[in-house]
């Protein structure tokens, strides 16, 4: 992950920093599992690994259960929105290789697409699009873009692929950054 250089108060602006090339942050809020497979005798282990382009993050382990809650944010800084985002669901074991438990893929144009509409003066909880499950997406069931409280959020549930049960359930919400190229 890249860091930002840390600037005096006095240095000038870095002129090809990181900051020249990000649009914003990216919120992930890994909510929960459902019904995730069994990996170890009689329950797994689970923890989530979100990647996006050259970046990596996860959640913390939840022990001994197939319906973890993790209500856990993960922040992607984004540069290329039409790059997907890849979700994988593994069980931690202490002494072997983690078992992979499943994983989903999203993309993020359509959510970007509705950040760039002027929303202001929009009541909270307006629903903006919906977006159908399909072959084309992991989407479990069907998945609305509201705007809530001044902000853009995008809930989903996603069907794990490669696995014989389970879904997670997340939620996007984008942050904009000071100082970023911004939408």
């Amino acid at each position: 992950m890249d860091c930002l250089p840390v600037l005096s108060p006095s240095s000038p602006p870095p002129s090809s920093s990181l900051m020249d090339n990000l649009l914003g942050l990216l919120r992930i809020r890994i909510k929960r599992g459902v019904n995730l497979a069994v990996r170890d005798v009689r329950s797994s282990d689970p923890y989530v690994v979100v990647k996006m382009g050259k970046q990596k993050l996860k959640t913390r382990v939840i022990k001994k259960n197939v319906n973890p809650e993790w209500n856990e944010d993960l922040t992607l800084s984004v540069q290329e929105p039409l790059l997907p985002i890849k979700l994988t669901v593994y069980d931690h074991d202490t002494f072997s290789k983690d078992d992979k438990m499943g994983d989903a893929e999203f993309d993020i144009a359509i959510f970007v697409d509705v950040l760039r509409m002027n929303l202001d003066g929009f009541p909270s909880g307006t629903p903006i699009t919906k977006i159908q499950p399909s072959r084309q997406n992991c989407l479990a069931d069907e998945s609305s873009i509201i705007w809530q409280n001044g902000k853009v959020i995008q809930d989903m549930i996603l069907r794990l692929r490669n696995v014989e049960c389970g879904e997670v359930e997340i939620q996007l919400q984008w942050i904009d950054l000071p100082g970023s190229k911004g939408l």
